[in-house]
């Protein structure tokens, strides 16, 4: 799967009102328990990255990290975005999918 599919996805979702972005927003997902995957991206900073790794392994929540904060703005079609959290387990499925065939893609769990 290429690059663009995986972003176009992304896309899908934020059109469908399946995907919050934000570090608040994404975290209160997560609390919630409506975050079904958390996408972060590679030049987040270190400790927003240990923050949401630390959290989503609390939750049980699936961490996939890829893309700059630029594409994954360029996605949604938004200024620069660091974090999403997916809320539909069908989207999160789709996204996830992608994300493992995509090597520029780093898995966390």
């Amino acid at each position: 799967m290429t690059a663009n599919k995986v972003l176009s996805r992304l896309g899908l979702a934020m059109r469908a009102g399946k995907l919050v972005s934000g570090e608040e927003t994404v975290l209160k997902a997560i609390r919630g328990g409506e975050a079904k995957l958390v996408v972060l991206a590679k030049d987040a900073s270190d400790n927003t990255g240990k923050k949401m790794a630390d959290k989503c392994g609390s939750y049980g929540v699936p961490l996939v990290v890829g893309f700059t904060r630029y594409e994954l703005g360029w996605a949604v079609g938004k200024p620069e975005r660091v974090m999403f959290a997916v809320t539909d387990q069908g989207f999160a499925d789709m996204i996830a999918g992608g994300w493992v065939q995509h090597s520029e893609v780093e898995n966390i769990e």
